[in-house]
């Protein structure tokens, strides 16, 4: 049976966002840009973002437990477009292949509620899905399976076996497994192509 739907992650398969950015452009020793991403503004601190926290909640008791970094924690969200890059090389040209054939696409995202506005804006290939599910906004992070069945209820109930899930994490990949998804682990557009192709997408 080939699938009926594709379901994107966004940062890192269809956007080019990576932290490491902005912040290599804020420090001059890059030695402390890593100490900071590793301890300081780290992924398990923004996930609070992606969980539904707001970037001045989630910075305040940072800023307090580090109070000479307090411009650099600030400018995750005064600064944030400042981490992207545009698209990843060869994806948004299979997006828009995908959306000429007529293909029923949607997002799922581990994203801030207060970032999704800026991001939407910048990039036009998002306005390819018919929608983008938010995990800022749902209050719900992956790989909690409860995001992966509120999407499936936002795409009207399809079947898990009936939708290719596209994503770069693999703990994300493993839950969708789990419940029964198709899935793509992304490693390059060449890679999704292929998979798109045999799933009866492309």
């Amino acid at each position: 049976m080939a699938a009926r739907f594709a379901l994107f992650d966004l940062g890192g398969v269809i956007l080019d966002w990576s932290p490491a950015r902005l912040y290599s452009r804020m420090f001059s020793d890059a030695a402390e840009c890593e100490r900071f991403l590793a301890s300081v503004c780290t992924m398990d601190w923004h996930n609070h973002h992606d969980a539904g926290v707001s970037f001045a909640d989630n910075a305040a008791p940072l800023i307090a437990r580090y109070p000479q970094y307090e411009t650099q924690i600030r400018a995750w969200s005064g600064r944030w477009m400042e981490m992207f890059d545009g698209c990843i090389d060869g994806v948004e040209r299979l997006v828009e292949n995908l959306a000429g054939s007529g293909r029923e696409m949607y997002a799922l995202s581990n994203m801030p509620a207060e970032a999704w506005p800026m991001v939407r804006e910048a990039f036009p290939v998002l306005s390819r899905f018919r929608q983008v599910i938010v995990s800022g906004e749902v209050k719900r992070v992956k790989p909690d399976a409860r995001i992966f069945h509120y999407t499936l209820a936002k795409m009207g109930g399809p079947s898990p076996d009936e939708v290719l899930f596209i994503d770069d994490a693999p703990k994300n990949i493993a839950t969708a497994d789990a419940l029964g998804f198709r899935t793509h682990l992304f490693r390059g557009a060449a890679g999704l192509e292929r998979a798109l192709i045999l799933e009866g997408l492309l």
